[in-house]
């Protein structure tokens, strides 16, 4: 079958020669072709009584437009990946290539097209990450820049109320700047994991101290429950603590005043199972996958409908990594009221690292 595409200005690629697997036997053809088309034409001239003096420039044209037409269709996908590989070099990374041929240049071209398409995702990651990180910074800085300008202006006096307002968005700058530092280190795997017993009531009571002081005036009760209570789990003790301590911030955000918040560890089978329960509005389950990519908040509007409540949207991608580093898993889990933030963990992760 002769593939046929069109490229460039309307012009006609003829590639009879694509279903051959190599190109050397690409090149036989084309020979093999041309000199039998040559000695055609030369055998036909002569019988025709043309004589030598015409019959031999009209095989030698013949054979020449037959090997620029086979040539050009051999050739068709190194121009195209030419022209593909410019406009990538100018930000363009939606050029595809035609890979009809099955030869070398085939697979070449597709390789040429997986990272053409590997390029495009990380140029959309980029420009969205750096969308997003500056959206971020501006809130915390324009309202810093505002509250200084109203003291410096005599419009707000340097009170305590007003130097804690400033304070908290100090604070949030340097969780954005602290988050993207761990997330950028995690996604580079440029994090060692120092990997020994860590006792899950004692973490649980740690993360949980530390959750108390998030937001002290919404009256959260909080609940550890580990079972049994001499639970461990092999793992980076501090990695570990990052999880809880995300998960518990979320928690605590999402949370209504006086509500309850629990954490629970158990064994279940060759797995440790950590559980950060609250009783929030909860997260629909087609967005719980999407609360683990960077930038996404759980509780913007289109998730449950309350107004932002000042996260970076970091966490639960930071947690999602650290949890991957262990070789665990991290997902929102069936809840009948609120949400439940599932770990889970190889229990033996310490002994198979070991050897």
């Amino acid at each position: 079958m002769v593939n046929a595409p069109r490229h460039g200005r309307g012009r006609l690629d003829v590639r009879p020669l694509d279903p051959f697997s190599s190109i050397k036997i690409k090149l036989g053809v084309l020979v093999t072709a041309t000199v039998t088309l040559g000695v055609l034409v030369t055998w036909i001239g002569l019988r025709n009584f043309l004589g030598p003096r015409w019959t031999l420039p009209l095989a030698v044209l013949v054979s020449l437009v037959a090997v620029q037409i086979l040539a050009r269709g051999m050739t068709s996908p190194l121009r195209e990946m030419t022209a593909a590989a410019r406009a990538m070099a100018a930000g363009d990374y939606s050029r595809r290539v035609t890979q009809s041929s099955r030869d070398e240049v085939g697979q070449l071209a597709r390789a040429f097209n997986t990272m053409a398409e590997d390029l495009e995702q990380a140029d959309t990651l980029r420009r969205e990450l750096v969308a997003n990180v500056s959206h971020e910074l501006r809130t915390p800085v324009a309202a810093l820049q505002a509250q200084l300008e109203n003291m410096v202006d005599g419009v707000s006096p340097a009170d305590p109320e007003t130097l804690n307002a400033a304070l908290a968005q100090t604070e949030r700058l340097g969780r954005l700047v602290t988050d993207l530092l761990d997330l950028s280190r995690l996604e580079a795997g440029a994090v060692a994991l120092d990997i020994a017993p860590v006792e899950v009531a004692t973490l649980c009571d740690e993360a949980v101290a530390a959750a108390r002081l998030v937001a002290p005036s919404k009256g959260l009760t909080f609940e550890v429950d580990v079972e049994p209570a001499d639970l461990a789990v092999p793992a980076d003790s501090q990695r570990l603590h990052q999880v809880l301590a995300n998960l518990l911030q979320n928690a605590v955000r999402h949370s209504p005043r006086g509500g309850v918040v629990r954490v629970m560890g158990a064994r279940e089978g060759r797995d440790v199972v950590l559980d950060v329960i609250d009783q929030g509005p909860g997260i629909p389950k087609e967005d719980r996958t999407r609360v683990f990519e960077r930038f996404t908040r759980g509780n913007v509007p289109a998730i449950t409908g309350q107004i932002s409540t000042g996260g970076t949207g970091l966490g639960l991608a930071i947690a999602r990594w650290a949890v991957t580093l262990h070789g665990g898993t991290i997902e929102v889990a069936d809840s009948a009221r609120g949400c439940d933030m599932r770990v889970r963990l190889p229990a033996e992760v310490a002994l198979r690292s070991r050897g």
